[in-house]
């Protein structure tokens, strides 16, 4: 059966993932703060709503309304009628929240288009080095598991956004999490920061395509590919 795809509403990003989003696996987007992550989850978030789908949400680090305004125009007030926004205050939180959202797009009586989480990892963040550490990986572990398998059942495209670390010997930034995390997901972006308002989309890892990458700007409407 032919994978379908949630295209975002940037043309450049949805021509490098072949035409969007796939709807059976996991999407990580990472990258350091202010590259593009959440705004890129809003983007497709409204263009999912603005089609007739339900969104489920899971913010940890605060979603600006402003510019969810700004993407959503005079349409906002219906669009939020069909999205399910969830503020999590804590890792316990937010694996409730988890749950909630896979039951949700397994259970059908609303029409779920996307679920995201963002970000994965802020609450993780906070256990390591500290004797939580080990309870807090288990916890990711579990949550991406379920999101993995509502992504399945559902046919559902998920997004998560994760938080990076600088490796000591080159410099370069890593995501969060280990080797599983990036296991799990089947399609891996890393945002980068041109300067100004320009932004870059890296095709990292993906089970069809091959490595790319497109550039992308913010706008004061959202994202746009245009120059």
């Amino acid at each position: 059966m032919p994978v379908e795809r949630c295209p975002s509403g940037v043309a450049s990003v949805d021509a490098l993932l072949g035409g969007g989003f796939e709807s059976d696996g996991l999407t990580e987007l990472y990258g350091e703060g202010g590259s593009g992550k959440t705004l890129l989850c809003l983007e497709t978030a409204v263009r999912v709503a603005a089609a007739g789908r339900w969104v489920v949400y899971i913010d940890t680090e605060g979603v600006s309304v402003d510019r969810l305004e700004a993407m959503a125009g005079e349409r906002l007030p219906e669009l939020l009628g069909r999205m399910l926004f969830s503020t999590p205050k804590n890792l316990e939180e937010q694996s409730r929240a988890v749950e909630t959202a896979g039951a949700l797009a397994r259970e059908g009586r609303r029409p779920v288009g996307l679920l995201v989480l963002d970000s994965a990892t802020f609450y993780y963040r906070l256990s390591l080095s500290s004797p939580e550490e080990d309870q807090g990986r288990l916890t990711l572990v579990r949550e991406l598991g379920g999101l993995m398998a509502a992504a399945r059942e559902a046919r559902a495209p998920v997004l998560f956004t994760n938080q990076v670390w600088r490796r000591p010997s080159d410099g370069s930034l890593e995501p969060l999490g280990g080797s599983f995390v990036n296991h799990a997901a089947k399609t891996i972006l890393r945002l980068d920061r041109l300067g100004g308002a320009r932004r870059r989309a890296v095709l990292v890892k993906h089970r069809a395509l091959e490595e790319g990458s497109a550039e992308f700007r913010i706008t004061r409407t959202g994202l746009s590919s245009e120059p």
